[in-house]
Order: C-alpha cells, then sequence, then structure tokens
C-alpha cells in the first residue's frame, strides 16, 4: 500500500516550501497541507499551491541568480534551492525577432526561446519544481508520463540530483525524444497506446504499492511542479523592462502552460512588481489535437476530448486537464484560441528558422502558425508589444521537416558555378 500522504508531509517539517502556505481547491477553495496531494477530496477539482508572499523586490530578483532561483521568493522551494543539485534551467533568451515581424507585419515582436534550457524544453523549468518538491516529502524514485520532453527533462533531473527515475511514454514517439530520456540510464516504458492511455496507466500506478515512494512530477506532485511555468511569465517581463506584453501566444498540451504565465503575470500586478495594464491571451493547438480551440470555436465551455492525430506530439494531449481555464483566461484577456494544420506546422517552423535562426521543434511550429494566422485574420493587434513561444528544440522533432542538402557537387569551383548556386 503507497505511504499516506500525511506520512510525506511529515517528512517534509524539516525543510521549508518558502512562500507557500497551503494547497487551494481550483473549483471550491478547499486548502489543505503541503503534502503530495493534487485533487480535492470534496469536489475532486485541481489542487494549486496557495502563497503568503514576503518582501520581494526588482532588486533583489536582479541579484539572484541566473536561472529560475533569481524568483525563489515566489515558488514552493526552500530558501537554499540554488544550493542544491538542480538543472538549474531558465532565463532563456527573449529574441527580438525584426526579421519575422516584419515579415508578419508585425512592429513588434519577441521569441521567448526555452530550447535553450538544459535538456532543450521548457520541461525543465516544471521538473526543477517536482524535483525540490520530491526530496522535500522523502521520494526515491521520480516518474511521469509524457510525450516526449518532459520524459528527458526527468531523466537528467533525476540523474543530477540523485533520484532513481522511470518514465512512461506512448510508442511511437520521435526517436530523439526517446534517447533523450533513455541516455540518463532510467528506465524508459513506452506504452501501447496515446498519452491520454499513459496518464491512465500513471493514475493506476499511483495508487498501487508498486508506485510506493514514487513522485510522478505531474501527478502526485502536479500543484508543485506546474508552477514552474510561471518563471516564463517572470523572465518575459524581466527582461521586457519590467513590463508585461500586450499580446502573447502559447502552446496547448495540458493547458497548465498557459494557465500558469497567466497566474505569473497577475502575480508580478499584485507585488507592485510590474504596471497593470491589459493583456491577451491567445493559445495555440495543432488541428489533428485541438480539443480546446474547437471548444472555443462552438463557444462551448466543456472540453469534448479527441483522439490526437498530429505530428505536434509534444502537444498531443486530447483531454487537457487545465483546458476549461484556458477558456477563461484567453476570454477574460480578450485573447482567443485557434489551431493550424500539421502542413501549416512545418511551414511555420521553417518560417521562424529561415527569419531568425531559430529552429523550433513542431510546438513552435504551432505557435509560430498560430500567430501568422491571427495576424492575417485580424484577430491580433500589429501595433502591439507581442511574444510568441518557442518551448523547444528543432533537434527532436527532425522528421517534421525535409530540409537537406541543396546539392552535391565535385570538388570544384566549376562544379560549384555548374551546379548554378550563384
Amino acid at each position: 500500500m503507497a505511504i499516506a500522504a500525511t506520512e510525506h508531509e511529515a517528512a517534509a517539517t524539516a525543510r521549508s516550501f518558502g512562500p507557500a502556505a497551503a494547497l487551494s481547491c481550483r473549483e471550491c477553495g478547499e486548502r489543505y497541507g503541503l503534502g503530495p496531494r493534487f485533487a480535492c477530496e470534496f469536489c475532486f477539482g485541481p489542487l494549486e499551491i496557495a502563497y503568503d508572499f514576503g518582501a520581494v523586490t526588482r532588486e533583489s530578483i536582479e541579484r539572484g541568480p541566473k536561472n529560475i532561483w533569481r524568483y525563489a521568493g515566489l515558488l514552493p522551494v526552500p530558501a537554499d534551492v540554488a544550493s542544491l543539485p538542480n538543472m538549474n534551467p531558465g532565463l532563456t533568451p527573449l529574441v527580438r525577432a525584426d526579421r519575422l515581424a516584419a515579415e508578419l507585419g508585425l512592429e513588434s515582436l519577441h521569441v521567448k526561446d526555452d530550447s535553450a534550457n538544459p535538456t532543450h524544453s521548457f520541461k525543465d523549468r516544471v521538473v526543477a519544481m517536482a524535483v525540490e518538491a520530491a526530496r522535500t516529502f522523502g521520494f526515491h524514485t521520480l516518474s511521469c508520463s509524457s510525450t516526449g520532453n518532459l520524459a528527458g527533462a526527468v531523466g537528467a533531473a533525476a540523474a543530477r540530483a540523485g533520484f532513481s527515475s522511470c518514465v512512461f511514454i506512448p510508442a511511437g514517439l520521435e526517436e530523439g525524444k526517446v534517447v533523450m530520456a533513455a541516455v540518463y540510464g532510467g528506465k524508459v516504458v513506452a506504452i501501447d497506446g496515446n498519452y491520454d492511455d499513459v496518464n491512465r496507466f500513471c493514475s493506476e500506478l499511483i495508487g498501487d504499492a508498486a508506485g510506493e515512494d514514487w513522485g510522478f512530477v505531474n501527478v502526485n506532485l502536479r500543484p508543485y511542479y506546474a508552477e514552474g511555468s510561471k518563471t516564463l511569465a517572470y523572465e518575459i517581463a524581466e527582461q521586457l523592462g519590467w513590463r508585461l506584453p500586450e499580446q502573447i501566444v502559447i502552446p496547448i498540451a495540458s493547458g497548465s502552460q498557459l494557465t500558469k504565465i497567466d497566474k505569473g503575470f497577475r502575480e508580478l500586478i499584485a507585488l507592485g512588481l510590474v504596471e497593470d495594464r491589459p493583456y491577451k491571451v491567445f493559445g495555440a493547438q495543432a488541428t489533428g489535437c485541438s480539443p480546446v480551440a474547437q471548444a472555443w470555436e462552438r463557444g462551448h465551455d466543456v472540453i469534448q476530448p479527441v483522439k490526437p492525430d498530429t505530428i505536434a506530439k509534444s502537444l498531443a494531449i486530447g483531454n487537457p486537464a487545465d483546458g476549461p481555464y484556458v477558456l477563461d483566461i484567453c476570454k477574460r484577456t480578450g485573447g482567443a484560441v485557434v489551431h493550424v494544420s500539421d502542413a501549416e506546422v512545418v511551414d511555420s517552423i521553417k518560417l521562424l528558422a529561415r527569419t531568425e535562426g531559430i529552429f523550433a521543434e513542431t510546438a513552435g511550429g504551432v505557435t509560430t502558425g498560430v500567430l501568422r494566422k491571427l495576424v492575417a485574420e485580424g484577430a491580433l493587434d500589429p501595433r502591439a508589444e507581442t511574444v510568441v513561444l518557442n518551448t523547444g528544440d528543432g533537434l527532436k522533432t527532425l522528421n517534421a521537416v525535409d530540409s537537406g542538402v541543396t546539392a552535391t557537387i565535385k570538388p570544384s569551383l566549376d562544379a560549384f558555378k555548374d551546379a548554378g548556386l550563384l
């Protein structure tokens, strides 16, 4: 039988969760102690971290380390987190994308390029949070259900921090992501099914003795894990000179990243770290897995699950847990949820590479494609300061693009000229 949450809570008393005060149900508001819980016992709503923030200033943040731990005073981590063995992700480039902006007809555009993280995706941020929670609760094995990037981030973080790891992925993932998950020495288990099948399996395992003392980063550690996405909001604001973008385009898989970026923006406003001004949030999905975008188009509040069929496998979650909250945020901010075809994804990967030298994985093709579509349809203000997210490295999804050698020639100048390459 798995160890009860209260025992893990007791194991955590020697360490701190910093400004985190409790777990709070997003639906009914019921509060719980800081333990490895993820669902409300009364309404089964999702739990998230509630805070009692102390004094946090721009100056104190700027004096911090050159990674996400500069925001430790806004996260559920101990004060000494920067000294602990972790992958220390963050402070990835915010690239001023003038050439892409000119091509699309925008006046001010930045790409937040999270492919610069240690395992080349934004997942390093959320896993860093989960590692500290797992360490605090006394777990010995890190695990997850993953569409690829998370598996690699968990494998690497576990190796660095001294945990065992066992990750679960759908069969048929891109080879680069499988290799990246396996190279760190942990177990990688492929499940015959899609991501939603993998996630259901993990939910069963977590309640069984076989999963005892396991920290599933996106299940029983999810409230802590999800807070890592807030650091994208913090960094974007700081890198823009302590202001919020007027428009932002964010990919949707489970929807958690979008909801936490919005939470991060709202926290910065509440703490007086940025000016309170309107911002619009736009969600991006691939047409072959677009349950949130479909609900948006139909004016529905309920997400109808779909069976994923898209090359954007990192976003291929057919039943996104945070989908309803994404709809709420996009409505509240005046944004939208939009989808693009696989062909548009591929074309947009090449567009971003050609204009800004950023080779995005398929999720970046989705956000760039949705950005282009929003501009073309007049749904996005071309004069407003805009940020688009690239959450992973194109080297992980090489099979999505068909670029290659322009020509093969003899090693002579005449051959070069004869090939018509000048």
